[in-house]
């Protein structure tokens, strides 16, 4: 697999190579987070405005590609590309391997990205409110800090994914599309927090080695593979157990309960970490099905709260 992938990435232009380092196919995850947080404005009779949904969507995107190609062109030259051993959704792209002149290009887009995020949050302050700008400086820090200094600490390292695509992406596209901040905006957002933890947690397995030789510090090399298993299993259990409760409580309608569906795919899911955290092969289709559930919570979620409007 790893192989092919090199070759594949080898015959690549420096145009795609650049593209690729923003790991496209994971910038589905932001779409999904946002069309819930969007869904769920609509819901509470937000005055809905496509040109404004275009504009938090774009931000979105861009402090999501911003952090991945700040991130590999960190690793690039960390050396931890080299020690990888690369699967479909861990290791990183492997573009900047065989492109390695275009790393300084990389990161100058990666901030450049992150130059448009700032200025799209500054617009979004003087739009709705000095309410935002907190959030917004959380999350520049987020994006910054994330590879070279948050991958060194194991808590922080844990919560800082499900932080920027639950109560900064989602708080955030809500208090811009209402004008204010909800609790039930908040309690929401902690259903993409615990996903999106697992989502890094779990792709750590395959790079342990390869993250311990380059001196991070995550759950794993910190307190063992073990651990990380209980955590993603508490997570994932915490991520279904919200969505319940905020139906039961009324504050999401029934129609939510779309979300639950995904149970159907988290129970194997658990099982199978619980039983392969140790082979790397035997982990490749919990590492499917952990995107899956990433991506499809959230948008089931976004369904039942259109349908309910």
């Amino acid at each position: 697999m790893n192989t092919n992938a090199k070759t594949h990435v080898s015959s690549l232009s420096p145009l795609r190579t650049l593209v690729a380092t923003s790991r496209p196919p994971f910038l589905l995850l932001t779409l999904s987070v946002m069309l819930m947080a969007t869904a769920l404005a609509y819901y509470d009779n937000a005055s809905f405005s496509i040109s404004l949904f275009i504009l938090v969507m774009l931000g979105a995107l861009a402090a999501h590609a911003s952090v991945n190609m700040l991130n590999e062109a960190h690793d690039a030259r960390s050396g931890l590309d080299d020690l990888t051993q690369r699967t479909p959704f861990s290791g990183g792209s492997g573009a900047l391997q065989q492109n390695s002149a275009l790393i300084n290009r990389v990161e100058a887009i990666g901030l450049g990205l992150l130059g448009v995020v700032i200025a799209l949050g500054l617009y979004f302050v003087w739009l709705t409110g000095w309410g935002l700008l907190p959030i917004g400086l959380i999350g520049v820090g987020v994006v910054l800090l994330y590879t070279p200094t948050i991958t060194r600490s194991p808590w922080l390292c844990l919560i800082a994914p499900g932080l920027g695509f639950g109560p900064l992406m989602v708080m955030g596209a809500y208090y811009v599309l209402t004008g204010s901040y909800s609790c039930i905006a908040f309690a929401l957002s902690l259903i993409p927090f615990f996903l999106v933890n697992n989502l890094l947690l779990l792709n750590q397995y395959p790079d342990l080695e390869a993250d311990r030789q380059v001196g991070r510090r995550n759950l794993l090399i910190a307190f063992g593979e073990k651990t990380g298993v209980r955590v993603f299993s508490g997570f994932l259990a915490a991520a279904f157990i919200i969505l319940a409760g905020l139906v039961a409580l009324g504050c999401v309608p029934v129609w939510g309960l779309l979300g639950g569906l995904m149970l159907g795919l988290a129970l194997p899911l658990v099982i199978k970490v619980n039983q392969h955290y140790q082979s790397i092969e035997q982990l490749q289709p919990a590492l499917a099905w952990n995107v899956v559930i990433n991506l499809t919570m959230p948008m089931l979620i976004a369904v039942g709260l259109w349908i309910a409007s």
